[in-house]
C-alpha cells in the first residue's frame, strides 16, 4: 500500500497540479489510514480493504473527539485515493464512493475592523529594513487579499508596480492577475529600493519577501511577526495571515463589491466558497446595529 500512496502523491502533483500543502495533507491522512489498517486489521494490500474498515477508521476518529471538519477532510483523502486505485485498476470498485461526509459546523472567519487594520499598519517601525518589509507585507496582503502561500511565493518578476498589479500563482498552479493599491505600490517600492538588498546579504534568489538572513520568509516567520504586531498595536482580534485575507474580502463586500468580482480577486474556484463572506457581512452589520441603535436592545 505504501508504494501506491507514493504513486498517488505523484498523480496529485504532476497530473492534477495540486499545491504542496494540499498534497501534504492528503498524504498525512492516508498514512494515518494505512497505519490503522495495518495495526487493527493486518491489511497491507488495497484489494483486501472493505467498507467496514473505512467505517471503523472514521469511528475511531470520532471516539478521539476529532472535529467533523477534520474527519471530512480525511474522508475526502480516502475517497480520492480509492478513486485513483480504481483508475489504476488496482481494485475492481471504489468502496469509498458513497460515504456521507460528517456534518460540519461553519465557523465564520475572524475579521478585523478597518480601525484595527490601521492600528496594525501604524504600529510598524518604518525606520528599519525589517519594518519597511513588514509594511509592504501588510499593505499587500490586506490590499489584495492574497493567500499567505501566494504572498510568500511572489518573486520580483511577478510585481508590476507601474501598472499596479501582481501575477499570483494560486491553487492548482493557476495564475491570476491581482490589482494592488496605491499604498501597497509605495510600500513595496520603498522596501525593494531601500531595504531588500541589505536584507539579502550574500543570498541570491528572486523571492520578494525575505527574512533577516536573506532567505525566503517562511509562513512561521510571517505568523510570528503578525503576533508581535498585534501586541504592539493592542489588537485583540485573533490574528493570522488568513485574518487579513478575510478582512480584505469582508471590507470590499461591505463597500459594495459584487460577489463574482470578489470571487475572481480571491481566486476561488467555486462561488459558494466566496459566499461565506456574505454571512460575515450580515453578522457585522447586526453587531454595528446593536451598538449604534438606541432601541436595538431591550432595556434591563
Amino acid at each position: 500500500m505504501k508504494y501506491l500512496i507514493k504513486d498517488f502523491q505523484y498523480y496529485l502533483s504532476n497530473e492534477l497540479g495540486l499545491s504542496k500543502n494540499t498534497i501534504s495533507a492528503y498524504i498525512k491522512d492516508l498514512e494515518q489510514y494505512q497505519a490503522f489498517l495495518e495495526k487493527y486489521h493486518h491489511i497491507n494490500k488495497v484489494d483486501r480493504i472493505e467498507r467496514k474498515q473505512i467505517e471503523g477508521f472514521i469511528n475511531s476518529l470520532k471516539r478521539k473527539n476529532i472535529s467533523s471538519k477534520t474527519i471530512s477532510r480525511k474522508l475526502t483523502s480516502i475517497k480520492k485515493f480509492h478513486s485513483f486505485l480504481l483508475l489504476e485498476k488496482e481494485v475492481d470498485e471504489n468502496i469509498a464512493l458513497n460515504f456521507n461526509m460528517p456534518k460540519t459546523e461553519k465557523n465564520l472567519p475572524k475579521v478585523l475592523s478597518v480601525d484595527e487594520v490601521v492600528s496594525l499598519l501604524e504600529a510598524i517601525d518604518r525606520t528599519t529594513d525589517l519594518g519597511l518589509r513588514n509594511l509592504a507585507l501588510l499593505e499587500l496582503i490586506y490590499g489584495s487579499g492574497l493567500r499567505v502561500s501566494e504572498l510568500l511565493d511572489l518573486k520580483l518578476g511577478d510585481i508590476h508596480l507601474n501598472q499596479s498589479y501582481v501575477i499570483v500563482t494560486g491553487k492548482g498552479s493557476k495564475e491570476r492577475m491581482v490589482p494592488i493599491s496605491d499604498m501597497a505600490v509605495i510600500a513595496i517600492r520603498n522596501y525593494i529600493t531601500k531595504a531588500r538588498e541589505k536584507l539579502m546579504k550574500k543570498e541570491s534568489h528572486s523571492y520578494l519577501f525575505v527574512n533577516q538572513y536573506g532567505k525566503r520568509l517562511s509562513r512561521q516567520g510571517f505568523h510570528k511577526l503578525l503576533k508581535k504586531l498585534a501586541i504592539d498595536a493592542k489588537v485583540e482580534t485573533e490574528l493570522s495571515p488568513h485574518t487579513l485575507r478575510h478582512s480584505f474580502a469582508t471590507h470590499l463586500l461591505e463597500n459594495g463589491m459584487d460577489l463574482r468580482s470578489l470571487q475572481n480577486l480571491l481566486g476561488h474556484e467555486d462561488i459558494s466558497t466566496t459566499q461565506i463572506y456574505t454571512h460575515i457581512s450580515q453578522k457585522r452589520i447586526k453587531e454595528i446595529y446593536n451598538k449604534a441603535h438606541p432601541r436595538a436592545k431591550e432595556e434591563s
